[in-house]
């Protein structure tokens, strides 16, 4: 197995911009978080997605945390939340006091259920709890339904916050994702479709919260020649040499997410006669960035488990994981409350993610396709 080229799930890309990028921030002495390629990447960011305001910082969960606090979410709230998401999500909840609802998916598009948020809601009402949001997950890279979630959340008066964390290349309708919710949030983890080693990003259209959370996000640093502070802060900005990083990965996206859409349909193609082996739906309100190619494994059909798969695999040295483990089955949550559940609990029994780094070659693709087909019975 050593002998063989490890092949990863989702590595880093570079596009060959980024070393330019980064020496042009030496150059100019900011190494310090912030400076001035952190601001021409909010700019060329905004200028990408056609949104307002961006707010570069360490990480997408970063964002998120600081999205719960500007929605005023605290102590004896309740947010509901997608249950097939990373922890990142629900831990954004509960660092502010709340409580997360996690809600089930559905078959068709994996991510969370409309229909259930807004039974969620009337039960709610009826029980005289309180729910303060709602934070919807793009789950690897296919947005929620908007349509349905904006209006769902303006007749209850209640603030949606889009994770877009998975999600940059995507788009819903003719907008790309970010563009939802008061809030969204992006990450640029080492793993994303897009990288600036760490960090992540705030979106919004308004210029006050942009504000506000520039604020928080430098320790809540009042206007005064000394150091004062009237807030609890955070020490949550991008620095100005991964920002340089960030640059170069944008003038590469549409090319990333043309080339992972590719990868799935090189898989989908290889694998399409192969019986129990399906692949996750791309909802048709959207086009998908495709950050990693999901399959489910029927162990009836396909003679072996989605288990069988991943451990065969990683004998021949290629890595793959398991879908997320929905946040209802976790441990630290087990005591939240879950509406629905079983459809999210069964994508995880059977689901897989495939190696699906934006620099694979036809013979990688066609090495892990033919241990995926050596492991039928």
């Amino acid at each position: 197995m050593m002998n063989k080229k490890r092949i990863f799930l989702s590595p880093p890309h570079m596009g060959g911009d980024e070393i330019e990028l980064v020496h042009e921030a030496f150059a100019s002495k900011y190494i310090a978080p912030l400076g001035p390629q952190v601001d021409v990447f909010e700019r060329e960011f905004c200028e990408y997605l056609g949104m307002k305001h961006a707010v570069a910082l360490s990480s997408g969960t970063a964002a998120l945390h600081l999205s719960m606090i500007m929605a005023g979410v605290g102590p004896g709230d309740e947010v509901l939340c997608s249950t097939l998401t990373f922890s990142a999500s629900a831990n954004a909840i509960c660092y502010v006091g709340a409580r997360p609802v996690f809600i089930d998916s559905r078959e068709d598009s994996w991510n969370l259920d409309p229909d259930l948020v807004e039974e969620e809601f009337a039960e709610a009402y009826r029980q005289k709890r309180r729910i303060k949001a709602l934070m919807a997950v793009d789950l690897y890279g296919q947005c929620a339904d908007y349509h349905r979630l904006e209006k769902i959340c303006a007749e209850h008066q209640v603030t949606l916050i889009e994770d877009a964390a998975e999600a940059v290349g995507s788009r819903y309708g003719d907008k790309m994702a970010g563009n939802f919710g008061v809030m969204a949030a992006l990450s640029f983890n080492g793993n994303k479709i897009m990288t600036t080693s760490g960090g992540g990003m705030l979106l919004t259209a308004d210029a006050a919260l942009a504000t506000r959370a520039r604020f928080l996000s430098t320790q809540a640093r009042d206007p005064a020649p000394h150091y004062q502070h009237s807030e609890i802060g955070y020490n949550y900005r991008m620095s100005n040499i991964l920002a340089a990083i960030g640059r170069g990965q944008l003038r590469v996206i549409e090319q990333r997410v043309e080339k992972k859409r590719e990868i799935f349909a090189c898989y989908r193609e290889a694998l399409k006669e192969i019986l129990g082996i399906n692949f996750m739906p791309e909802a048709d309100y959207g086009l998908s960035n495709r950050w990693l190619t999901c399959i489910t494994v029927d162990p009836e059909l396909f003679g072996a488990t989605r288990e069988d798969i991943r451990l065969a695999l990683e004998a021949e040295n290629i890595e793959s994981r398991p879908v997320w483990k929905p946040m209802h089955l976790q441990p630290v949550f087990a005591h939240c409350r879950v509406v629905g559940g079983a459809v999210a609990a069964d994508i995880f029994e059977k689901g897989l993610c495939l190696p699906s780094g934006t620099a694979l070659t036809a013979n990688d693709l066609e090495r892990i396709v033919s241990v995926i087909r050596r492991c039928r019975q």
